[in-house]
């Protein structure tokens, strides 16, 4: 059996090390933290249980198909509840539930502005198609320019919209602001603007309205949490608080990693879900890179961050289970964020109420709130540290004026804040950029870090860093690349075993 060391147990690193596991090789997966999954992890104090990260799972099937390649199935190991009232939008003269449930999202919007159901319609109906020509290029190995001549790429190519921005396409559709804004804030996902982000990503809103968003009974953590179960059951080892502090090298050849510990394990192949900046900052010798040495990388462009607050109430908030308030000049509020890089004046704040679907995440009667705002990475050296309390006394008061979870300071009973500093020193994302390296054309599909990672032999990269991009779907399609090239590479000749599964249906 062949030696796979996988970095990193985030979603992407554990969906690879789970495939490989289920092919018949050998496969550790070391963890700098002591819990598993990454940004895909839960935070749990007193009774109260949050997800750090991701808090919903889209496009189910992914997860679906790459459970039932290692001969395992999804639903045995997470219970998936979709919320068909997907989200509340909060705007300052509006506020636009959003279903998955097509006629009642056409009339919604034709009762605040009549005819823009039909532009719903018809964006579905479009993005449908664009969707079904980008699907071949987000799940195939995109690591040479001779790979956009491929059929069935070049047939997708003029679907990424290159001359248009996220924005300008839905103006297309819609000719409410509100409406424009309600189909292209997904770009947050991204840590991005949608007057920047490229119009292929029209296709993150249609996916939501297309194949629904699904709570996991227990939180997004289960699905982390139900791959390192398969992934032990099929004979792979997962080592916790044993961080790696660089990677071995024969030349440019990474034939194992040294542990924090001094412990140094031989690999044939190393797969690595750390964040892409972060590990070839710190586990790669100076000198080592050429494409993405420090000095290059700095120049790099990343996401936003996020500001997170946790919050387990003495109250039980009947709201929906999703709720996101857009500041009243969004367009100025992006900007903050992602050109000038200041402190948001007026931030956008999306809340989740997940306590309201799934009474397990907190005591009987109690909420657990999930509060983010998205703000400028540390490149614009914002003083946290100083700067948190009044930021947090900001988003308390916007939520108090906008929306109607009212008086959540008075009912308190436990609190944790991630701020961007934190992203960057505790869960070791480089700069804080929360979404990873940015989605700009330029850093896309060749252009982006290749799955087999160009610049080191037995090498190969999962995770946001890498193509496709950022969000969970895709992230689990970079370990669905990885691992098929690895197999596809190496020709190996254990089989998979695929055991005799039913998919059932969600609930």
């Amino acid at each position: 059996m062949k030696k796979m060391v996988v970095i990193g147990a985030g979603p992407g690193g554990l969906a690879a090390a789970m495939m490989l596991a289920s092919k018949g090789y050998d496969v550790d997966l070391y963890e700098k933290q002591s819990y598993i999954g990454g940004r895909n992890a839960s935070i749990e104090a007193e009774g109260y249980t949050f997800d750090m990260g991701p808090t919903f799972l889209s496009m189910v099937h992914i997860a679906e198909e790459i459970f039932q390649s290692s001969g395992k199935n999804l639903h045995d190991y997470v219970d998936l509840i979709e919320i068909e009232e997907m989200y509340q939008l909060i705007f300052d003269d509006a506020t636009i539930n959003m279903t998955r449930n097509e006629r009642d999202m056409i009339n919604r919007l034709n009762e605040i502005v009549p005819g823009e159901g039909d532009g719903y319609k018809k964006f579905m109906d479009d993005t449908r198609k664009k969707m079904n020509a980008l699907t071949p290029i987000l799940q195939s190995k995109m690591d040479r320019f001779y790979h956009y001549l491929r059929w069935r790429v070049v047939k997708a190519l003029p679907q990424l919209t290159v001359s248009k921005s996220l924005y300008d396409v839905l103006s297309t559709y819609f000719n409410d602001e509100r409406m424009k804004l309600a189909f292209t804030f997904q770009s947050k996902y991204l840590g991005m603007s949608p007057w920047e982000c490229p119009g292929a990503f029209s296709i993150l809103s249609y996916m939501e309205h297309e194949y629904g968003i699904y709570h996991p009974k227990g939180g997004v953590n289960q699905l982390s949490k139900g791959m390192a179960k398969a992934f032990e059951e099929l004979g792979g080892k997962i080592h916790l608080s044993k961080g790696v502090k660089k990677l071995l090298l024969e030349g440019k050849t990474v034939t194992g990693v040294e542990l924090e510990t001094g412990e140094k394990v031989l690999a044939d192949e190393v797969i690595i879900n750390g964040d892409f900046a972060h590990v070839m900052t710190n586990l790669v010798d100076d000198g080592v890179l050429k494409k993405y040495s420090k000095k290059k990388l700095k120049k790099k462009k990343y996401s936003c961050s996020t500001f997170m607050i946790y919050v387990g109430l003495d109250k039980k908030h009947d709201l929906p289970h999703h709720t996101i308030v857009f500041a009243n000049n969004y367009k100025r509020n992006v900007e903050e964020i992602t050109k000038t890089l200041t402190m948001p004046e007026d931030p956008s704040i999306y809340i989740q109420n997940a306590s309201v679907t799934d009474p397990t995440l907190a005591p009987e009667g109690h909420s657990a709130l999930y509060i983010l705002a998205p703000v400028p990475s540390n490149l614009s050296q914002i003083d946290w540290e100083t700067q948190k309390e009044k930021f947090r006394e900001l988003v308390f008061k916007t939520i108090q004026e906008k929306t109607e979870f009212k008086d959540i300071e008075k009912h308190i009973q436990v609190e944790k804040i991630i701020t961007p500093k934190n992203w960057e020193e505790d869960i070791l994302v480089y700069e804080g950029a929360t979404f990873n390296l940015g989605h700009q054309l330029t850093q896309m599909m060749v252009l982006r870090p290749h799955n087999e990672f160009e610049e080191l032999k037995k090498c190969w990269l999962v995770g946001g860093g890498t193509h496709p991009g950022s969000g969970l779907p895709t992230i689990l399609e970079s370990a669905r690349i990885t691992t098929n090239a690895i197999e596809k590479q190496n020709k190996h000749s254990v089989k998979t075993v695929n055991l005799p599964v039913d998919l059932g249906d969600a609930k």
